[in-house]
């Protein structure tokens, strides 16, 4: 099954992708996972340049969205919100319908005990507007990334990695249930 993995983070240091990475890392055989990289490059959104008009970069993100079998959404949180460049990729998809009950995972990470609840809320909320299955199995709030991190920036706690295995293997539960729903 292919996963697209969104980070809602433009730092090069994110620990947000660094968990995205690890994700892709240790999935189980039948994933795999490709991380999005041109969260930076989209443009801001507007209705004038949707449909016949949209960038390239935005109809090669909705395809890539469209092909994927499920989507991981890893975000900071950012004035007690999802950065301002993700809900920007998110309102590019809005209108065409790509996350129509396609599974998500959606992910929060946070240096706080919070582990990004409201970055986290917020982007359920906003899924949920654009009717994605969001996968209550696969989601997860993860306090304290900073302390779970390594001096590379590479996820080092054990139970975060179990934590991520087990919101994977829901992901692929939810995956092979609407399969075979459709089938």
């Amino acid at each position: 099954m292919n996963i697209l993995a969104i980070s809602g983070s433009l730092n090069s240091r994110s620990s947000n992708s660094a968990i995205l990475r690890h994700a892709a890392h240790i999935c189980p055989a039948e994933m795999n996972i490709t991380i999005y990289e041109g969260l930076d490059s989209l443009p801001h959104f507007s209705p004038d340049r949707d449909f016949e008009h949209s960038p390239q970069n935005v109809l090669q993100l909705r395809e890539q969205i469209k092909l994927a079998d499920g989507v991981i959404i890893c975000t900071p949180e950012y004035a007690f919100g999802m950065p301002g460049s993700l809900k920007n990729l998110l309102d590019w998809i809005v209108s065409s319908g790509e996350f129509v009950y396609k599974p998500v995972a959606a992910w929060s990470a946070s240096p706080l005990q919070t582990g990004g609840s409201k970055a986290h809320a917020w982007l359920v909320q906003v899924l949920k507007v654009l009717t994605a299955h969001v996968v209550e199995e696969a989601s997860l709030n993860i306090p304290f990334i900073k302390t779970r991190m390594d001096a590379n920036g590479q996820v080092s706690d054990p139970a975060l990695s179990t934590s991520l295995q087990s919101a994977l293997a829901g992901l692929a539960e939810a995956i092979n249930t609407r399969k075979s729903l459709v089938e």
